[in-house]
């Protein structure tokens, strides 16, 4: 699996973890859907992306560095263009037909 797939699923997953768990701490908030409910949902899932990114920034490090030496070997690697050398030509004025 590749590296980046693998730390956003591990990244989603604290997330939904930290959010199950500060949902049930809360005392049913779509009891009602007024605003106190809608307000509660808003706030659980602020604190619960704030979690997910204070853990994985703290626990996911290698993770982390595995995402970026992969996207370091992508970026270093040429890319192959077939059209890109009558591209070229065409803007250079180069005419190779007759």
């Amino acid at each position: 699996m590749s590296p980046w797939i693998r730390y956003t699923l591990v990244r989603l997953g604290i997330f939904a973890a930290a959010f199950t768990v500060l949902y049930l701490v809360l005392p049913a908030p779509l009891a009602s859907v007024d605003v106190f409910g809608f307000a509660a949902i808003v706030v659980v899932t602020l604190v619960a992306a704030i979690i997910a990114l204070t853990l994985s920034y703290i626990f996911l490090g290698p993770l982390r560095d595995a995402v970026a030496l992969d996207l370091a070997s992508r970026r270093a690697r040429p890319s192959i263009d077939p059209d890109a050398d009558a591209e070229d030509a065409a803007v250079r004025g180069d005419s190779t037909e007759g």
